[in-house]
């Protein structure tokens, strides 16, 4: 046993010097530059990081928004994923700093896969286009997700030629590490690192997401003290946290369920979500995919709008990026605590099920109303079949020698993150025109008639 740990650390030893020699690592040692990104922190330059921030695939980033719609209601949160995919670069970094210090990482991490882990990070958003995850959300067979369209991106052209010879990484090797098609321990504890409850992804988004949108929610998580703590869990196959770290780490929890409960699904915000669904929804069948997946943003909103005819999708487009916002006004909304029947009959169904609702609904407030309510005038918009990942992380306690799920020993984890984070937050809502808001909102009995309405 004694012999074994010695060989253990003589091996980590090797690996923590050579770890250290990656010229992005060991606090940007071999850096020839620095570019400055919010909130004033620096981002490490090597020749080959340029060249890969400099190629056309990850460029086009600059011209998409980390938000989408959120700008419509929070106007701050302009920022691209340009700008994020270089703050989640940097935190990847400052993971490895802190990790390549602990033999049994060391053991488990080689340098190349450190390297790999590092242009996995800095390319992870390459494939997203313009409003890819609400497209996304309508689970369409016909359409991409950006997880085929970053495949695509990093294993052929200029991105895949810089990996071969400037990192002599084989592309294919980044992209299955970023589709989560892992197998061995050590690749199994870099896809944690890339998504996993504490991974560089969400300790980057909930903090610019906040900065930008001018919330405190995202910001309030200890960081450093995060990263300070991060290790190994028993198997040696993913991250996880000592237990001074147990603190950050559940401020984390409550910052994600924050940001997800006032920024990603404010009312308002699902309102133009719910609009933009609708119309691209209607519009599929006339677009050309496999232009749109390559478009930033201003061009990709011109050619929905070339598209738009009279069935509703150009007044829809025109509500959200017209010279004049007009958004849908909330009618009604429901959550699995309140209203769980109802909840439960629209939460998680295919959109054509949510888009067939909508039009009953929009003939039930006809009638009643006594005025023509067209098809595309109520909105049904309801949490995606995708669910979250639970806040699911190992806590180790170094006097006992013990792991412990943070899920069961904090309960901050296990309400926010595991019982209610999905079900409450993505609330049930119907949206309604304007112009018929304020006579539907006072219509006798109208609790019963949406009731009524979704039962049937």
């Amino acid at each position: 046993m004694l012999t074994a740990r010695i060989n253990l650390v003589r091996f980590w030893r090797g690996s923590l010097s050579i770890i250290y020699d990656i010229p992005e690592i060991g606090r940007g040692r071999g850096a020839t530059g620095r570019l400055r990104i919010p909130p004033g922190v620096d981002v490490p330059l090597t020749s080959r990081v340029r060249r890969l921030i400099d190629a056309k695939g990850f460029r086009r980033l600059a011209g998409i928004s980390q938000l989408g719609l959120v700008r419509l209601i929070y106007p701050g949160a302009n920022h691209t994923r340009q700008e994020h995919s270089l703050g989640v670069f940097l935190a990847a970094i400052e993971y490895l700093d802190h990790l390549a210090a602990q033999p049994r990482f060391g053991a488990a991490i080689s340098p190349k896969d450190a390297e790999l882990l590092l242009a996995a990070a800095l390319l992870h958003d390459v494939g997203h286009w313009p409003f890819g995850h609400p497209i996304e959300d309508l689970e369409i067979p016909e359409i991409p997700h950006h997880e085929s369209l970053a495949a695509r991106e990093i294993t052929s052209g200029p991105i895949a030629e810089i990996l071969r010879n400037d990192w002599q990484l084989e592309p294919r090797a980044v992209s299955q590490l970023l589709r989560g098609e892992v197998h061995s321990p050590s690749e199994r504890l870099l896809r944690s690192i890339l998504s996993g409850p504490i991974d560089v992804d969400k300790i980057d988004y909930l903090t610019r997401d906040s900065l930008h949108a001018g919330v405190p929610y995202g910001q309030n998580f200890d960081r450093r003290r995060l990263i300070s703590s991060l290790c190994l869990n028993e198997a040696g196959d993913a991250l996880a946290i000592t237990d001074k770290g147990k603190t950050a780490a559940e401020m984390m929890v409550f910052a994600r369920y924050v940001m997800f409960s006032e920024v990603y699904w404010h009312h308002a915000v699902r309102s133009a979500t719910a609009m933009f669904q609708r119309a691209f929804f209607s519009l599929r069948g006339r677009l050309n995919l496999e232009e749109l997946v390559t478009m930033t943003e201003q061009p990709f909103i011109e050619s929905l709008q070339a598209a738009a005819h009279e069935d509703g999708s150009a007044a829809l487009l025109d509500g959200i990026f017209g010279p004049e916002r007009a958004l849908y006004k909330r009618l009604s909304q429901y959550n699995i605590f309140e209203e769980p029947d109802l909840y439960r009959r629209i939460a998680r169904r295919p959109y054509a099920q949510l888009a067939a609702l909508a039009e009953r609904i929009a003939q039930m407030l006809s009638s009643a109303l006594h005025t023509e309510v067209l098809p595309h005038e109520v909105l049904v918009d309801a949490p995606p079949a995708k669910l979250e990942v639970d806040f699911n992380v190992a806590v180790y306690f170094e006097k006992q020698d013990v792991y412990r799920n943070l899920g069961d020993i904090s309960p901050v984890v296990r309400t926010l993150a595991q019982e209610q984070f999905d079900n409450y937050v993505k609330r049930v809502r119907i949206f309604v025109h304007p112009r018929i808001a304020p006579a539907a909102r006072n219509l006798p009995g109208l609790a019963s008639r949406l009731a009524e309405t979704i039962c049937s």
